[in-house]
């Protein structure tokens, strides 16, 4: 089956493609949207840019789309996109959040192409280890209170994952992030032929919405042994 990926450069898309080559399937293209708006409903936005050097990585050709990022019409946005590729599928990184998995549902239906979502409803914490376990993962955007400034940029392993927890007990935050509480980014993963590494950061905090973003402006690739 050829596929194409949702591609955010974060942990869920990351695992969506994980998935997709481990069922076999064709994967043709990485899909990378990028949103004028940093409040999309649909799309990751912190260092989309960065998709281009990951997909150099991986070996797989990534076609990025535009959006304003206005409401249902980046839905539309998406499926012009979508409907000028010759696949026979859809994979996307959705978790919980029911407003995307609608609507990307719909778009494949639309195009007659199955949809896939691999972490669907998956437990919080099983899944963000498996995550730690497959994947050198790190914030790279935080919206939730309890997560401060020195998020950015922490890698997601055993420790940060307990202190999620505790996070998600005392003020509800969603152990894998999945209500926006934060964003992350993959430097590395099993099928990387190389990984990124970040060259010069800057870390963006507005105390007072109690958010912020980690904000790669140089990175290259490193080859692994």
């Amino acid at each position: 089956m050829r596929v194409a990926v949702l591609y955010s450069g974060g942990k869920d898309s990351n695992y969506a493609l994980y998935w997709a080559l481990k069922q076999g399937f064709e994967v043709k293209y990485l899909v990378s949207m990028v949103s004028e708006s940093d409040e999309s409903y649909m799309y990751h936005v912190p260092n989309i840019h960065l998709t281009e050097l990951q997909a150099r990585a991986i070996g797989i050709p990534i076609v990025k789309g535009f959006t304003s990022g206005e409401k249902e019409k980046e839905v539309e946005d998406m499926k012009a996109v979508l409907e000028g590729l010759k696949i026979d599928g859809i994979v996307a990184g959705a978790l919980a959040s029911e407003y995307q998995k609608q609507r990307v549902d719909r778009v494949a239906k639309e195009l007659g192409i199955g949809s896939f979502a691999p972490a669907w409803h998956r437990d919080p914490v099983d899944y963000m280890r498996e995550i730690i376990g497959l994947f050198d993962v790190v914030i790279v955007g935080t919206a939730a209170y309890g997560l401060d400034q020195n998020w950015l940029g922490r890698r997601i392993d055993e420790k940060a994952l307990k202190e999620l927890i505790k996070l998600n007990e005392k003020y509800g935050v969603h152990v894998a992030g999945e209500g926006g509480e934060f964003e992350t980014f993959v430097r590395d993963a099993p099928f990387f032929r190389a990984r990124v590494v970040f060259d010069e950061v800057e870390k963006k905090w507005n105390g007072c919405t109690y958010s912020g973003v980690l904000e790669v402006k140089r990175a290259h690739l490193e080859p692994k042994e």
